[in-house]
């Protein structure tokens, strides 16, 4: 009988409206919130400058580094997706190890040796030359878009081998060659299918610009930790920087919908509005795109129409066999030189500095910490695995709860969820942590605890967003008979639920899961911003310790992140390929 009360819509708003009003008395009156919010530091120019135009100079170098490397991440991922398919075993081989080498290790770690110990390779005075080319500037565009590349490789990559293979003969035995089937055939059905998960890479792109304050570039969240430093603003400035990665997340989520509206097929008559929105948008590219292919005609054909090539199509035709060989041996021998010069650089290492300093890399000082350390001093590799296990255990207890809520048909739990899920999935982990630890734990909570934990508790409440979606997804994957029937023999919601939807769901979950473990260990890098002795944060101590040895050093925990992530994600290959054995590898 309540069941059936409460699934009425205006009980449903009556409960929204009455734990909203409880949120409200909460912070109004039980809560002793002793802050006096002061918003004119942002519009009036103080002591240290303006503070608005600071933010303001920090949203335009995050749209700057995310417009870019975003470039840059979709030219790579589409060449190092294609080299993946290749039958040219040094291609296949070097995209492979391009993909997995930027896939299993942290972007905060890549940047640290692109800015650290990558101008240690070059003469003084190239490495000052390159200092005075806004170094840190152009290291975080390009290590952000290669970090974002080997991702979008592997999309692409995927989006191609869906394509029947049917297709390629009939492109092929109709007379298209290859560059025509990739160009007309291939890439726009790929890149049809996959633009939900290019654009959720696209998303990461632009927060992963976040981790660019750690190398000095002055961007959203360097401009927010400028602001509390200058004013001790630190509600005003958290709240701005959430709402300029908010804004910035749900407009890259509306273009990249319209993107989605646009490439989709729909049957012919009156089109909905936002397939007119989309056409009148994306008019100017569809022109230039026409432009160019009527310039492309031109030098294919003759200005007449007729089948005339011209001498230099007709040379390449020609040679086309043997500048393939000949490309292909020039890629074999820049390859066999990248390798020597790599094993060489590795064979220079100094091994006796690493060594000395190995057991503080795996577990810091553990046990002869002092008492202000986390558990006698634990830390290194084994502090970063630690973190990840509670976080991933504690976020996939919550995320169930959450993705439950969110396929749930009662608005009073299905709109909190969703909420929830679509603010976390719009900040930054790195901004979500500044939050746990500079206000929700010590103001709001009244708890202080060591920055492990803080930083943990803020993982684990990040990762619990991204799992419930999973969870959603793997609910909805199930048909809705089964539901049906359970119902018809008497199951509750939560019978149903545990005994039928939930152990199907996460089957089809797991490799999911896993790949979330991969990235909640990686970013355990992350809690070096507060201080955590993590494995990054222990490295960078040691380097600034030395000062001599930022190659051996970075190279080493690089190497630690990759075996763990690699061994990781190979198991959860075989996972996906157990629960789907019916995929099949296309070569091109």
């Amino acid at each position: 009988m309540f069941k059936r009360y409460f699934e009425k819509a205006w009980v449903q708003n009556l409960s929204l409206l009455m734990m909203l009003s409880l949120v409200v008395y909460y912070f109004a009156f039980i809560f002793e919130f002793k802050y006096d919010f002061n918003w004119s530091v942002f519009v009036t120019k103080g002591q240290y400058g303006h503070m608005g135009k600071l933010m303001l100079h920090g949203l335009n170098q995050t749209i700057t580094i995310t417009l870019y490397s975003a470039a840059i991440a979709l030219v790579l991922g589409t060449i190092f997706g294609l080299a993946r398919l290749s039958n040219f075993k040094p291609v296949y081989y070097f995209a492979s190890c391009y993909v997995e080498i930027f896939r299993n290790t942290p972007l905060l770690v890549q940047l640290f040796f692109w800015y650290f110990a990558l101008p240690y390779a070059f003469p003084e005075e190239i490495r000052f030359k390159l200092y005075d080319m806004d170094f840190e500037f152009w290291t975080a565009t390009i290590g952000v878009g290669i970090f974002t590349s080997a991702f979008m490789a592997e999309i692409i990559r995927a989006g191609i081998q869906s394509i029947p293979k049917g297709l390629l003969e009939a492109s092929y035995s109709s007379g298209l060659n290859f560059n025509q089937t990739l160009r007309k055939i291939i890439l726009p059905l790929a890149f049809r299918e996959i633009i939900p998960p290019l654009g959720s890479e696209f998303l990461n792109n632009m927060k992963n610009t976040s981790l660019a304050m750690t190398i000095g570039v002055a961007e959203v969240c360097w401009s927010m930790q400028e602001v509390t430093a200058l004013t001790y603003h630190t509600f005003e400035a958290l709240i701005a920087a959430t709402v300029i990665y908010i804004s910035l997340s749900l407009s890259i989520a509306g273009i990249l919908n319209l993107v989605n509206i646009k490439l989709k097929i729909i049957p012919a008559g009156s089109p909905p509005p936002l397939r007119k929105i989309a056409d009148a948008l994306f008019m100017p590219f569809e022109y230039l795109g026409i432009g160019i292919e009527r310039i492309l005609w031109h030098f294919r054909k003759a200005p007449d129409g007729s089948r005339t090539i011209s001498p230099l199509r007709r040379f390449l035709n020609a040679s086309s066999t043997a500048l393939i060989r000949c490309a292909k041996v020039l890629f074999v021998v820049a390859l066999l030189i990248l390798i020597y010069q790599s094993v060489m650089a590795v064979a220079g290492f100094n091994f006796e500095i690493i060594w000395k300093n190995l057991r503080t890399l795996l577990v810091w000082r553990f046990p002869k910490g002092d008492n202000t350390e986390f558990f006698m001093g634990l830390g290194g590799l084994a502090g970063a695995v630690l973190m990840a296990l509670i976080s991933i255990f504690g976020s996939f207890i919550i995320g169930l709860f959450l993705g439950m809520g969110r396929t749930a048909k009662n608005y009073a739990i299905n709109i909190p969820c969703t909420l929830y899920i679509e603010l976390i999935r719009g900040t930054p982990l790195i901004l979500v942590i500044f939050w746990t630890y500079s206000v929700i734990l010590p103001i709001i909570f009244n708890i202080t605890i060591h920055a492990f934990w803080a930083a943990t508790i803020a993982m684990t409440f990040f990762f619990a967003a991204y799992i419930a979606e999973t969870v959603r997804g793997g609910i909805e994957n199930i048909p809705s008979g089964q539901v049906e029937a359970a119902k018809a023999t008497g199951l509750s919601y939560f019978q149903t639920m545990r005994k039928i939807i939930l152990p199907q769901a996460l089957k089809q979950m797991l490799p999911a899961l896993v790949g979330m473990f991969i990235a909640a260990f990686k970013d355990t890098s992350l809690a070096y911003i507060i201080g955590v002795m993590e494995l990054t944060r222990a490295a960078y101590a040691i380097n600034n310790r030395t000062m001599l040895y930022p190659f051996e050093f970075y190279t080493t925990i690089a190497g630690m992140y990759f075996t763990l992530s690699f061994l990781m994600s190979r198991y959860a290959n075989k996972l996906e390929k157990k629960l789907s054995p019916e995929n099949v590898r296309i070569e091109m």
